[in-house]
C-alpha cells in the first residue's frame, strides 16, 4: 500500500475525537493506535531552526544572491540531513517538542515586491523566475530523492503575501488577476506541480476580500482544481482566529474552524481546531470533511516513514550534525552571497599597504547580525572584526570601535548621545584603512510580534540607516581615510555615500551566516572574487515609493520599476575580474523551448566566478516594459579561460498574461541578452560587463 492508502486505513479506526486531535499543530498521542505524539511546527529557512545547534547558512535572500538552483538545492539537502539527525537523536529522548520535527515550514517564496518589507529577507527576491527556480530546487533538496521523504517542505504564505507587517491579521491584498498569475503565483505553482512539495500555508491576510486560509479562489480553484494538489494545507499560526476577530467573514471560532475545514485546509497552527468538536455539534462540519483532512495529515507522517520499522535516514547522528563538512559549504555560501556593488580599485586590499585596520560600527562585532530571522544556533560564529583579526594576524594590527548602537542614540545608558563617535574617529586616524560595518538586524527588521514569535521586529518605515549610524558614516568619512562599507541587511538600504569621495567600496552582506565574517576577511583581501548578484532592485534613499498597501506591480521590482529611483539594479554584482560575452546563438525546439548558447570569457588574470544571466524582450500590450530574467548559470572560469554556456529558455516564457489572468503566447520578434547583470544603463554606467545581444524571431 501507498502512503495514502495507509494513512486512509488508520484512519477508518479512529474515533472522531481522535480525528479531530490529529488536525492541530501540537497532535497528540493515541496510544491504542500506536501513534505518538508529533508537532509539526519546525522552521528550516537557512538551517535547521530553533531546536539548538545547527549549521547556520545565510539567510535566504542571500542564498538567492548566488542564482545558483543547484547549490540552493545542496544546502537544502544539509537542512534536512541536520534536522533529520536531530529528530532521531531527540525522539531517542522521548522529545517531541514543537521545532523538533520532520515537517519543515520553508521555503518562503513570497515575492519581495516592497523593499520596506522586514520579512523580505525570508524570500528569494522580487523575480517571479528566480523565485520559482530556486524555491524547486530548495524542496527537492529538503524532500530528497528517496522513497521515504527526508523531510516534507511546506512552501509559504499564499498568496500574495509581503506586508505591511502591522497590519497582516486584517489586510485585504487587493491584486489584479493579471499580476497574480504574472507575479505572485507562479512560484507555487512550480512548488507544486513540479517539486510535488507536500504542503502549502496559507496566509493571515486575505486576498481580494477571502481569508487565505479559507479562499475558494485559491484553495479549492488554484490549488487543488487547476493544480491538482493532493497534499496538506496548513494555516499560518492563528490565522484562523482572525476570520472572526479581523477579518469579520465569520462570528466566533467554531465558525471559523468550520469554514476553514471546508475550504480545504487541514491542520491548523494554533488552537482554533479545538473548537472543531463544537462546530460539528452545530453541524457546521461533517464527518466526512473531517475525515478527508486527517487522511491528509496522516499520509505526510506515512511518507515520511514515522510509522515503518526503519527508513534509509535512521542512522543519521551526530556526525551528521554541525559538521566540519557543513562548515565548508556554509562557508561557500557565504562567500557566494557577498555582493559588491561599489569599488573605485581599493579592493582588494593589498597586505603590504594596510598595517593598521580600523574595523568599526555596531554590525562589526555583532553574531546576531549575521543570523537572520528563523535561524539556528551555531557553535562556531564568526564575526567580522573576528575574521579580520583571524586573516590579519600576522601582518595588520586591528583597532575596533562601536561607533554607535544599531539604532539608538548612545551605548551607555548614562552616557551623552553619540558617546562612541569621538572613539570612532580616532580609531579611524589611527588607520591606514576603515572597514565600516553598518546596517540592521533580525532584531529592527523582520517579522512583527505575535504569539508565534519572540520580538517585534517589523518593516522599515524608509530606506535609510539609523540616524545614530549615518552620524557614525559621516563622522568616520570626515577623517578622509579609506573607507570600504559593509552593510549587513536583509534587503534593500540606501547608506547614501556618494557624498564621501573617500567611501571607495560597498559591500552588501546580507544576514552571512555563521562564516559571514570570514568570508567577508576574504573577500576584502582577494582570497575570492566576489560573485553574487542583486535578487532584490536597491533604490535610492529618496525615491517615492508606491504606497506599502498597493499590491499592484506598477513602478514596482525591476520588470516595471522607474530606473530614475534606482540606486544598484537588480541582478547587479561587481567582480574582481572581467568578462565578456559574445557569440549568442538560439534555437528553437519542437517542443517550444528556445535552446541558448553563449561564450563566456574570463578577460582578466583572476580566477572567478560569474552569474551568466539571460534576459528576455518581446513587444506586447500585456508584456513588462522591461527585459525579464528567463536563464542563468553560474560559472567559474580561471584567469583567460573560456567556455560555451548552454541555457534552455522553457516555452511558457514567450508568453503574456492579460487584464483577465489569461496566459497566452507571444509571437514575433524577440530580443535575448546574455551578460553579467540586466541590460540596463545603470548596470553598464556602475561597471557592469556588456552583454551579447541576439534579435530573433518566433
Amino acid at each position: 500500500m501507498n502512503a495514502r492508502q495507509r494513512a486512509q486505513e488508520l484512519v477508518e479506526r479512529m474515533n472522531l475525537p481522535q480525528m479531530m486531535s490529529q488536525l492541530r499543530h501540537d497532535a497528540p498521542a493515541i496510544e491504542s493506535l500506536g501513534i505518538p505524539a508529533y508537532n509539526w511546527w519546525n522552521e528550516g529557512l537557512h538551517g535547521a531552526a530553533r531546536s539548538g545547534t545547527a549549521t547556520v547558512f545565510p539567510q535566504a535572500i542571500g542564498l538567492a544572491s548566488l542564482f545558483d538552483p543547484e547549490f540552493i538545492s545542496s544546502i537544502a539537502s544539509v537542512v534536512s540531513t541536520e534536522q533529520r539527525a536531530k529528530y532521531n537523536l531527540y525522539k531517542a529522548e522521548g522529545d517531541r517538542d514543537i521545532y523538533k520535527g520532520l515537517t519543515v515550514w520553508s521555503p518562503n517564496v513570497n515575492i519581495f515586491r516592497d523593499p520596506r518589507w522586514g520579512r523580505g529577507q525570508e524570500t528569494f527576491g522580487e523575480d517571479p523566475y528566480l523565485t520559482e527556480r530556486l524555491a524547486v530546487a530548495f524542496i527537492k533538496g529538503l524532500q530528497g530523492e528517496e522513497s521515504v521523504l527526508k523531510t516534507a517542505s511546506c512552501v509559504k504564505h499564499f498568496a500574495a503575501h509581503s506586508g505591511p507587517e502591522p497590519l497582516r491579521h486584517g489586510f485585504n491584498a487587493v491584486v489584479s488577476k493579471k499580476d497574480l498569475e504574472e507575479t505572485y503565483l507562479p512560484a507555487f505553482e512550480a512548488a507544486v506541480k513540479e517539486a510535488m512539495v507536500d504542503a502549502v500555508m496559507g496566509a493571515y491576510s486575505a486576498l481580494n476580500g477571502q481569508p487565505c486560509c479559507a479562499s475558494s479562489f485559491l484553495m479549492e480553484h488554484k490549488l487543488r482544481g487547476e493544480w491538482g494538489f493532493e497534499g496538506m494545507y496548513i494555516s499560518d499560526c492563528w490565522a484562523i482566529r482572525d476570520f472572526h476577530l479581523n477579518h469579520k467573514v465569520t462570528k466566533n471560532e467554531e465558525e471559523s474552524a468550520a469554514l476553514a475545514l471546508k475550504r480545504g485546509c487541514d491542520l491548523a497552527c494554533g488552537c482554533e481546531y479545538q473548537s472543531l468538536d463544537k462546530a460539528f455539534q452545530k453541524g457546521l462540519i461533517s464527518r466526512e470533511e473531517i475525515k478527508q483532512a486527517a487522511v491528509r495529515v496522516m499520509t505526510t507522517r506515512f511518507k515520511l516513514g514515522q510509522f515503518d520499522r526503519a527508513t534509509v535516514y535512521d542512522n543519521l547522528g551526530l556526525e551528521s550534525l554541525d559538521s566540519e563538512e557543513h562548515a565548508l559549504l556554509s562557508y561557500e555560501a557565504s562567500c557566494r552571497s557577498l555582493v559588491l556593488l561599489k569599488n573605485d580599485g581599493l579592493l582588494p586590499l593589498r597586505k603590504k599597504d594596510v598595517g593598521t585596520i580600523a574595523v568599526i560600527g555596531p554590525n562589526a562585532d555583532s553574531t546576531q547580525a549575521l543570523w537572520g530571522n528563523y535561524h539556528g544556533t551555531s557553535s562556531r560564529y564568526v564575526t567580522i572584526l573576528e575574521g579580520l583579526r583571524e586573516y590579519t594576524q600576522e601582518y595588520a594590527r586591528i583597532l575596533y570601535s562601536e561607533g554607535s548602537g544599531l539604532t539608538k542614540n548612545k551605548v551607555e545608558r548614562l552616557a551623552k548621545e553619540d558617546d562612541r563617535l569621538s572613539e570612532a574617529v580616532f580609531m579611524a586616524k589611527a588607520s591606514d584603512v576603515v572597514v565600516l560595518c553598518l546596517g540592521l538586524n533580525e532584531t529592527v527588521e523582520g517579522e512583527m510580534h505575535d504569539d508565534g514569535n519572540g520580538g517585534w521586529a517589523g518593516d522599515k518605515d524608509d530606506l535609510r540607516l539609523p540616524l545614530c549610524q549615518r552620524k557614525l558614516l559621516k563622522a568616520v568619512a570626515r577623517t578622509g581615510k579609506p573607507i570600504i562599507v559593509v552593510l549587513l541587511s536583509g534587503g534593500s538600504l540606501d547608506p547614501e555615500i556618494e557624498q564621501y569621495s573617500n567611501v571607495r567600496a560597498l559591500i552588501q552582506g546580507w544576514y552571512p551566516g555563521q562564516e559571514g565574517g570570514r568570508a567577508i576577511a576574504h573577500l576584502l583581501f582577494g582570497a575570492f572574487s566576489p560573485s553574487g548578484k542583486l535578487p532584490v532592485t536597491f533604490y535610492k534613499a529618496e525615491a517615492v515609493l508606491p504606497a506599502f498597501t498597493d499590491y499592484s506591480l506598477n513602478r514596482r521590482t525591476y520588470r516595471y520599476c522607474d530606473h530614475s529611483d534606482v540606486l544598484y539594479p537588480f541582478g547587479f554584482g561587481l567582480s574582481y575580474a572581467s568578462f565578456s560575452f559574445d557569440g549568442l546563438q538560439a534555437k528553437e525546439t519542437d517542443e517550444g523551448d528556445v535552446e541558448v548558447a553563449v561564450s563566456v570569457r574570463n578577460t582578466s588574470s583572476i580566477a572567478s566566478r560569474t552569474v551568466v544571466q539571460l534576459y528576455l524582450k518581446m513587444e506586447g500590450p500585456d508584456l513588462p516594459p522591461h527585459p525579464v530574467l528567463c536563464g542563468m548559470s553560474s560559472v567559474l572560469l580561471q584567469g583567460g579561460e573560456e567556455k560555451l554556456v548552454h541555457l534552455r529558455i522553457d516555452a511558457r516564457r514567450f508568453t503574456a498574461v492579460d487584464t483577465e489572468g489569461i496566459r497566452h503566447t507571444v509571437s514575433g520578434p524577440y530580443t535575448l541578452y546574455a551578460g553579467s547583470s540586466q541590460p540596463d544603463e545603470k548596470s553598464l554606467m556602475l561597471g557592469a560587463d556588456k552583454p551579447a545581444v541576439l534579435r530573433c524571431i518566433r
